[in-house]
This record gives structure tokens, C-alpha cells and sequence, in this order.
């Protein structure tokens, strides 16, 4: 139910489970899976900019989406290490990454 002043809209959504949940806590899921999806279109507008973008012909938009979505997920190998780990590693001059090769030239 959306209530804009005089105007009142009811949605509905269908979502298709294979689990049995109560109405309460199906609706806390549903409320979760949102916030979070919401979380990453504020994430790609604000640091991406994703609304300005001009990008309107070809596949462009698309592999551009993808880009962004790739710069926001952790390489699998940084992914349970804390930022000073990482940061640490940048410093070490003898690291190597996960193929072998130097992150310097």
C-alpha cells in the first residue's frame, strides 16, 4: 500500500518459494532481499554514477553494468582478509599474485 498524499496505490508481488514460511517472516525475508538490492543501486549511482551514464547504443550499457558490479566484488583472494592485510601486502615488494606474476613491472 503507497499513500501519496490524496492518492492511495496498492502493489502486489508474486514471489515463488519451495519453502514454507510464515507470513511475518516471509516478509522480513522479502524486506532483507530489497534493502540489500537497494543498497547496491545506491552504491552504483553514487560512486558509479550509474544515472549520468550516456550510454545508449550496442551492448554498451550492459558491459559497463558489468564493470561496475565486477569493481564492487572482492577478488576471491582478498576476500576474507582484513584491509591491513591487503595493505600490507601492496608494501611488500616480493609479493606475487595469485598466477605468479608481479603486481609492479
Amino acid at each position: 500500500r503507497i499513500e501519496t498524499g490524496a492518492e492511495v496505490r496498492v502493489e502486489r508481488r508474486c514471489y515463488i518459494s519451495s519453502r514454507i514460511l510464515t507470513a511475518k517472516t516471509f516478509a522480513e525475508a522479502a524486506r532483507a532481499h530489497w534493502g540489500i538490492e537497494n543498497g547496491l543501486h545506491w552504491v552504483l549511482d553514487v560512486q558509479f554514477k550509474e544515472d549520468q551514464s550516456r550510454l545508449r547504443r550496442g551492448h554498451g550499457a550492459t558491459n559497463m553494468a558489468m564493470v561496475r558490479h565486477l569493481a564492487l566484488k572482492p577478488h576471491p583472494s582478498h576476500a576474507r582478509k582484513t584491509i591491513h592485510q591487503r595493505k600490507a601486502k601492496t608494501r611488500n615488494l616480493g609479493y606475487r599474485l595469485p598466477d605468479g606474476s608481479s603486481p609492479t613491472p
